[in-house]
């Protein structure tokens, strides 16, 4: 593998200029999402002045983004031509590749959105909360259609949602495989493997690009096969002697039918608890691909009618989202309240950037009195992405001219391009690129031909993209280093101080008082530049900036947010 990667370099974006003109017959391949990131999945395929959209999905804030919902993709490259976009097409129901549809919709509400039963009805639910009415049209694994200038075969493949699908995507510039999110799970729990021989069809007839899932790259062998966590659920539930809380994503509906069935076979009834859990269960069961036998569910409301060992929970929030049902338990202040006897299970892997959140609500949950059950100590999850074993299975069967890794962080893409070149794939054809890479794929080979905007779009409440990474790292400094504002008035034809300086603080053990220290030397180097006849309110907040800021750092070893106001009369 090492030998590999040495082969193989990301671009330098700031030698990337613009993009050439787009020729007639050349696909041209943009993410707008979803490279040296795990979220926020979205790519535009353009052809002869026609855009087709493939997933649009959000990103979950780190600790170090205070205040952001969620994090769109950037749709300013196709905003000026939304007219142009014949369709949007979904692989799979996952937040990382549905999440943002509303805010593309919201720009141009009639672009046709194609997918699954399943991922239209999640997408369904979200676009009636924004009052969105979209043209969607159902597919399934197999269905061949035509969009525009794009034939499109849907190819069914494993993953921890029902209905995920990979593309095959012909266009008169070529074809290619887009794999969404994907595994080899043979032992499926819905029966629904990995279509290998539809793969296998489209490599023998020959595929030019392979965009291929890139999370689990670094992982060698196989991913253990969903059926093999059954047998640990039921050894949890035997010996569990009180109510069971189990935390998963709401969308991972192989999962809770696990726990359904387990609680079955132990004689428990099931509660689920929380709005997008109740949600995505109601619709999963209505369409099928839930099953559970009557008598089983109850309302979380009426748990206090049954006995501890009769009780299954079933909730959000493993990844330590703060408002989940989850971290409010752990909090105690949601009205499920955990303690002895109680177990809870954390059946989710970790998103790469939560770990801190994660072993804080770990730390939080062990307080209750509770056990808890982790993919750090039992079987309790698989992956939903296939592991270097898988991709190399990929590889060979389709045997693809060119490959761009995607859905995955740098070291992922690197990873996966470097399995590629062990199959036989040229390092030249291996297409590493950043969100914003232009890609051109023509005459059977792929390249890169420069370099468009692409930045994080937050969502802040009722803000879209009004938030930048200069306001974030202010939110950062107020939340961790905390806040001085100094008040003065000068007078600036008599070049004296008039009133102040006067401090105040937040963020700081000590009261403003530990600020008396530093105001005779304010008001020294104020009076020095006001003597040499500065009197621009801008240079003299300067003066106090750095006078107080030296102090604070020697002091108190902290660089809080300095604000000083001078008011010149």
């Amino acid at each position: 593998m090492t030998e590999s990667l040495t082969q193989l370099r990301m671009p330098d974006r700031s030698r990337l200029g613009e993009p050439r003109k787009l020729k007639k017959d050349t696909l041209r391949i943009v993410a707008l999402g979803g490279l040296g990131e795990v979220g926020r999945n979205m790519t535009a395929f353009e052809i002869n002045g026609e855009i087709l959209v493939v997933d649009c999905g959000v990103l979950f804030p780190e600790r170090t983004q205070p205040g952001v919902d969620v994090i769109l993709p950037d749709f300013s490259y196709i905003r000026d031509r939304l007219d142009d976009v014949v369709g949007l097409v979904l692989t799979h129901g996952h937040e990382d590749h549905i999440g943002a549809v509303p805010y593309l919709l919201r720009e141009r509400e009639d672009i046709p959105v194609y997918s699954a039963s399943l991922t239209l009805a999640l997408v369904g639910a979200k676009l009636r909360e924004h009052r969105i009415k979209a043209q969607t049209h159902e597919v399934a694994a197999g269905d061949q259609i035509t969009i525009g200038e794009f034939a499109i075969d849907f190819i069914n493949v494993s993953h921890s949602i029902p209905d995920a699908m990979a593309l095959h995507i012909t266009t008169k510039a070529g074809t290619l495989i887009h794999t969404g999110d994907f595994k080899m799970d043979q032992l499926p729990l819905d029966g629904r493997i990995t279509d290998l021989n539809a793969m296998a069809r489209f490599g023998d007839a020959g595929v030019d690009l392979l965009l291929v899932d890139s999370t689990n790259a670094e992982v060698p062998g196989f991913v253990t096969p969903e059926r093999n966590i059954g047998p640990t659920l039921e050894m949890i539930f035997d010996r569990a002697p009180g109510r069971l809380i189990v935390s998963c994503f709401a969308s991972n509906v192989h999962r809770v039918q696990q726990i359904v069935d387990a609680a079955v076979s132990h004689g428990r009834r099931v509660a689920f608890v929380g709005r997008s859990m109740v949600r995505t269960m109601n619709l999963a069961r209505d369409l099928g691909y839930l099953k559970i036998p009557g008598g089983t569910l109850v309302a979380s409301d009426n748990l206090d009618e049954l006995p501890d060992d009769q009780i299954v929970l079933v909730c959000t929030g493993s990844q330590g989202e703060p408002m989940a049902a989850l971290s409010r338990m752990a909090r105690g202040d949601h009205k499920i309240q955990l303690g002895q006897g109680d177990t809870v299970i954390m059946a989710s892997s970790m998103i790469p950037g939560n770990e801190s959140s994660v072993y804080a609500l770990i730390n939080g949950l062990i307080r209750t009195g509770a056990e808890i059950i982790h993919t750090g100590n039992a079987l309790v999850h698989v992956s939903g992405h296939a592991a270097a074993g898988e991709l190399i299975y990929l590889f060979n069967i389709v045997k693809p001219h060119n490959v761009m890794p995607v859905h995955g962080e740098v070291r992922h893409q690197l990873a996966n391009g470097a399995l590629a070149v062990k199959t036989g794939v040229d390092p030249e054809c291996i297409v590493l690129a950043d969100d914003g890479t232009v890609v051109d794929l023509a005459a059977g080979k792929a390249e890169i031909v420069g370099q468009v905007s692409c930045e994080h779009v937050f969502v802040d409440g009722s803000s879209i993209g009004e938030l930048d990474e200069s306001q974030l790292q202010e939110r950062m400094t107020l939340s961790e280093e905390g806040f001085v504002s100094i008040y003065v008035t000068v007078d600036s034809k008599k070049k004296e101080i008039v009133s102040g300086p006067t401090v105040r603080a937040k963020g700081f053990a000590e009261s403003d008082d530990v600020f008396d220290a530093i105001v005779p030397k304010i008001t020294e180097r104020l009076e020095e530049a006001l003597a040499d006849s500065v009197t621009d309110s801008y240079q003299l907040q300067q003066v106090i900036r750095r006078t107080i800021g030296r102090w604070v750092n020697q002091k108190h070893r902290q660089r809080p947010m300095i604000v000083p106001v001078v008011d010149v009369v």
